[in-house]
């Protein structure tokens, strides 16, 4: 079976929203994780979908799952204090039904410009090479630099590339990994670079273009702008 795993237990700090959390601002009256969730909800290998939310707005979540026709959410559980233990917290909770060779995609809540074709090729790659992280090349020189101060290094631009979402996994896999960090005091920034502390061989997908994670207030005006541009485009033939 294929499944999602959908964190959104974040409280958006950086978003500077008072009245809610980030996941939850609207576009057109819809919540930004609905859209989210509608491309996995209407994809036809995706069977069921995990999501982790902040406690608080759980039962939000329902409502708005229930109004907007979101039948594939099996299970919702509270997030963690970071990303990494919200991940591991999904996983936990989906262990019970899912198998260690079932595929899971984990994903953003706020990276809703995503699409079935994207959603498709992580299954793909997945099942073809053991795992797949969605990429996209560099299109700034990267910089290493530890203290802040002096750069260390920078690597060949044609070699560099950032780590977007859906990463997808066998479950079996990515669960050990999780399990393996909490039992060694370990937090990662997302499962790519949990697999990469870990040593672990990773596959590489491109990105469609402008797969944006909504985190800072003009991500979200950037969005907007993007999805009516791409609801124009339907509109007119463009």
């Amino acid at each position: 079976m294929i499944k999602a795993l959908i964190f959104a237990g974040g409280s958006g700090q950086r978003m500077n929203s008072r009245s809610k959390p980030k996941q939850f601002l609207e576009l057109h009256g819809k919540p930004i994780i609905i859209y989210t969730l509608e491309h996995f909800e209407f994809h036809e290998e995706i069977s069921d979908i995990t999501v982790v939310c902040i406690s608080d707005w759980i039962e939000e979540l329902r409502g708005f799952l229930k109004r907007y026709g979101i039948r594939k959410v099996s299970t919702i559980v509270p997030g963690g204090d970071t990303g990494h233990d919200s991940i591991r917290l999904g996983l936990e909770a989906m262990q019970e039904n899912t198998n260690s060779e079932d595929i899971v995609l984990i994903h953003d809540g706020v990276r809703p410009l995503i699409n079935e074709e994207l959603i498709s090729a992580n299954i793909e790659k997945t099942k073809r090479c053991g795992n797949a992280i969605t990429v996209e090349p560099a299109r700034e020189s990267v910089i290493r630099c530890a203290d802040g101060e002096n750069i260390a290094e920078v690597p060949p631009r044609s070699e560099m590339f950032i780590a977007k979402a859906p990463q997808t996994f066998y479950f079996g896999d990515i669960i050990r990994l999780y399990e393996k960090s909490k039992e060694d005091g370990i937090r990662s920034i997302d499962s790519a670079h949990l697999c990469s502390l870990y040593h672990e061989p990773m596959h590489t997908i491109l990105s469609t273009k402008n797969n944006i994670k909504i985190t800072e207030p003009a991500d979200f005006y950037i969005y907007r702008a993007l999805y009516e541009a791409m609801e124009g485009q339907q509109i007119f033939g463009l």
